[in-house]
């Protein structure tokens, strides 16, 4: 391990730790990320969260994953304790940033989770990068090859017409902020469905996360890049995954269609689909000891 690029610091009041687990800094693409670890033996394992978390969204799978693996949970760029630079929100410089993170942490491939934006990173580090992807695992996060197929449908396009909204710079910001943060209060509540599957204080803490000076206007950057007429060369040619890849969705997501998942086995060699009929979007912390389970038994199976 390179240690000029691995420091670490104090806990952090952001978000309590899981058992067992530190946290710490590791610079990469000219960028220094946040990360929470646990575990100290076995392959390397990334959990890369989605809008608007951080490396807590994991709280659950951390421990769980721990026994086996070394596992990391970084804040992604722009995010909570990450820098927030101007620039660096396109694809290749967010695939750019994980490959970065594996190199610092001693490595050359990783077993790599991915939710939301992390699932969209995720996918695009294995088309990309595919020699340093090792097993791949998504929880709703559209491959790109579907999503711009389902795009072409009146159903996706009104789920997906939030993202419109998220390029009105400035004004977006102002809306999100309004009210202490109704709007990312409001998303979360959304998909309650009257489980209560966050606690009061757990939302708090995404809202201090995404309240932190830039780091809104950072988050919102990830769909405003998405929209540039390039962004989505930077992730062609889209050649099949040949990692192991499992994909966990809950069908309940009102932003991703369970549509994105006709026709995935076009795009990856060796997949296979569990869907969670009564969660949503938010299905790692919804549905934490199942998914926590998919994914140890997972990535347990390789030899």
């Amino acid at each position: 391990m390179d240690e000029t690029s691995i420091t670490t610091l104090r806990a952090t009041e952001t978000a309590p730790l899981p058992a067992g687990a530190t946290e710490g800094y590791a610079e990469t693409n000219g960028t220094r990320l946040h990360y929470v670890a646990a575990g100290t033996s076995g392959p390397l394992l990334l959990l890369l969260h989605g809008f608007p978390e951080f490396w807590y969204s994991w709280r659950a799978q951390i421990p769980v994953l721990a026994r086996h693996f070394r596992v990391v949970a970084p804040d992604l760029r722009g995010y909570n304790l990450s820098d927030t630079p101007a620039g660096g929100y396109d694809i290749a410089s967010l695939v750019e940033d994980v490959r970065g993170l594996i190199a610092a942490l001693g490595e050359r491939e990783a077993h790599v989770v991915g939710h939301d934006w992390g699932g969209v990173i995720a996918w695009a580090l294995a088309i990309r990068a595919p020699d340093a992807v090792r097993r791949l695992a998504i929880v709703n996060a559209p491959h790109p090859g579907p999503f711009l197929r389902a795009l072409r449908s009146p159903g996706q396009l009104r789920r997906s017409s939030y993202i419109g909204f998220f390029q009105m710079r400035g004004l977006a910001e102002r809306i999100i902020a309004r009210d202490d943060y109704a709007v990312i209060r409001r998303t979360f509540r959304a998909a309650d469905r009257g489980r209560a599957w966050l606690a009061d204080e757990d939302i708090e803490r995404f809202v201090t996360a995404i309240a932190r000076p830039g780091a809104l206007s950072a988050a919102l950057e990830y769909y405003r890049r998405l929209m540039l007429p390039a962004a989505l060369r930077q992730i062609s040619p889209l050649r099949v995954i040949e990692a192991p890849t499992l994909v966990l969705w809950g069908e309940l997501d009102i932003a991703l269609g369970t549509g994105l998942l006709d026709g995935l086995d076009r795009w990856v060699r060796d997949l296979r689909v569990v869907r969670f009929p009564t969660a949503g979007h938010w299905l790692n912390q919804q549905e934490p000891e199942r998914v926590s389970a998919a994914l140890e038994g997972f990535f347990g199976e390789e030899p």
